[in-house]
């Protein structure tokens, strides 16, 4: 699942302060949902951040930390968090930020997932491009539709009956 807009709440800016991190109503219900049914937890996220030189990878495992300890005081562990640092006018062209799909085969691979029997969650089309180009089932999830997804929520927790 993407980070950024799925897992915490979207600011309009970026993300790298534990004092602007929220988790989006719904995460916890839906991870601990897809957990229990055997599911692997994978955070896939674009960090450009990291390029345009507004923070760096400190920072960001600072963040990835603190997001940890907030699932698991829910009793939810996340197995993998992939970030992208990249972005190409400032670091030039990569295979591993959204919409590529690197980050999601590293995953799968690492973890022994078939992505045919998973799901990307995200809020932006460049999300659900690069899961289905892993061959993951897309979900959006937002106030807005996406027109990529085989799925569209509004919230996360919409998506537990489906599971």
């Amino acid at each position: 699942m993407d980070r950024d807009g799925v897992v915490n709440i979207e600011r309009g800016t970026f993300t790298w302060k534990k004092e602007d991190f929220v988790l989006v109503k719904g995460i916890v219900k839906l991870t601990k949902k897809a957990q229990n049914a055997g599911y692997k937890l994978v955070i896939i996220t674009n960090q450009s951040g990291i390029a345009r030189g507004l923070y760096g990878h400190d920072e960001v495992e600072v963040l990835h930390q603190y997001m940890c300890m907030l699932f698991e005081k829910e009793g939810v562990s996340l197995d993998l968090i992939y970030y992208c640092p990249h972005h190409p006018d400032f670091s030039g062209k990569c295979f591993c930020r959204k919409p590529q799909s690197l980050m999601i085969e590293r995953a799968a691979a690492r973890l022994g997932v078939d992505t045919s029997l998973s799901f990307m969650l995200g809020d932006k089309s460049r999300d659900l491009v690069a899961g289905r180009q892993a061959g993951c089932r897309t979900v959006g999830i937002g106030e807005e539709p996406l027109k990529n997804a085989d799925f569209q929520f509004r919230f996360p927790d919409e998506l537990i009956p489906f599971l």
